[in-house]
């Protein structure tokens, strides 16, 4: 195309991708943590308490204690390379970087911290994105994850004079290539162990009973998550929420109260796995990998594993490579 003379430059278009996940502190230390978690418990979807009420009990003792102990934690998981969820999430955009030909761009970032969504979503339309897919990598769908990720990104796009076309990648916590792809990865987890688990917990991330009540359907999606995984091993999974915070009843059973009954019903060998997380994290690596056990030998356990999630495994780029052709379809994209 031709521009007149003192046009401005346009770059060729582009259709771009951008991979979401949760968020993370930008360092293991108590003021980083302390900024990541005033900007993710300040979020209406993810605290659903009037601000008047919340914000002086979250300024006044949550950010003045919590920051300390949880910077603890992180320091118990950092990498070399960083925040093992960002660390992980970066690692899956560069595999994908070439699934879908030279015209697509694939990017990610952090709904919470760095990088955000609204920087990188401005470096993808100044490269000419024109058309993106945001891709929240939640397989259940809940208003506290991919919600509040397509929230954000749509804040961006309201700042923007030229907005591209956007798509948002659906809940996928039924589909046969996300059943396939764990089924994949925790047959190998197992085989690799030095002792066959008496059970096997399958604990996702928790949230109030409210939000069940209110119409969320994340605590349904988990349950046919694990079904459909049960069933394609051919074997039972005990279902668990773990993360519970605060005084409102959340839903059940606590992974935490699951892993503290199981030897005293004769079970002392027992596997976890996390398929709610696409990446592991603080709350699979701290609080399964760590703290899981701890409570589980305490109460009588003698063997204790915890799977890993999907992260970068051949299995996970290989699904969310046709996952995201599929919402590409239409795009002039070639897979």
């Amino acid at each position: 195309m031709i521009f007149p003379e003192g046009h401005p430059a346009i770059p060729a278009p582009r259709i771009g991708v951008l991979l979401i996940n949760l968020g993370t502190p930008d360092g293991a230390d108590a003021r980083s943590v302390k900024r990541y978690l005033a900007e993710f418990l300040s979020d209406r979807r993810v605290v659903e308490i009037p601000p008047i009420v919340w914000q002086p009990i979250l300024r006044g003792i949550i950010l003045t204690t919590r920051p300390k102990k949880s910077a603890h934690a992180y320091g118990l998981v950092w990498r070399d390379d960083g925040s093992p969820l960002a660390a992980i999430t970066r690692l899956q955009a560069a595999a994908l970087k070439d699934a879908f030909g030279a015209g697509v761009m694939v990017d990610w970032a952090m709904r919470y911290g760095n990088p955000s969504i609204a920087a990188r979503l401005t470096a993808m339309k100044a490269a000419g994105c024109e058309r993106i897919l945001l891709a929240p990598l939640y397989p259940q769908y809940c208003g506290a994850t991919t919600a509040t990720a397509n929230d954000k990104a749509f804040e961006v796009l309201g700042g923007m004079r030229w907005q591209p076309a956007i798509r948002t990648l659906p809940p996928y916590h039924d589909d046969p290539a996300y059943i396939d792809a764990l089924k994949q990865s925790v047959e190998a987890s197992l085989a690799a162990l030095d002792f066959e688990p008496e059970a096997i917990v399958a604990s996702f991330h928790g949230m109030p009973q409210r939000t069940l009540e209110l119409g969320d359907p994340y605590h349904c999606q988990c349950r046919k998550t694990a079904r459909l995984l049960s069933e394609a091993m051919g074997r039972e999974l005990l279902v668990a929420f773990q993360s519970r915070f605060g005084r409102a009843k959340w839903l059940e059973p606590a992974t935490d109260k699951v892993l503290e009954s199981l030897p005293g019903k004769g079970i002392r060998k027992v596997a976890i796995v996390a398929p709610g997380f696409s990446a592991d994290c603080l709350e699979t690596l701290e609080e399964l990998a760590f703290r899981g056990r701890e409570s589980f030998v305490a109460a009588g356990g003698t063997h204790f594993a915890y799977l890993p999630c999907l992260n970068d495994s051949a299995e996970s780029i290989v699904m969310l490579r046709l996952l995201i052709a599929r919402e590409l379809e239409g795009w002039n994209v070639t897979a």
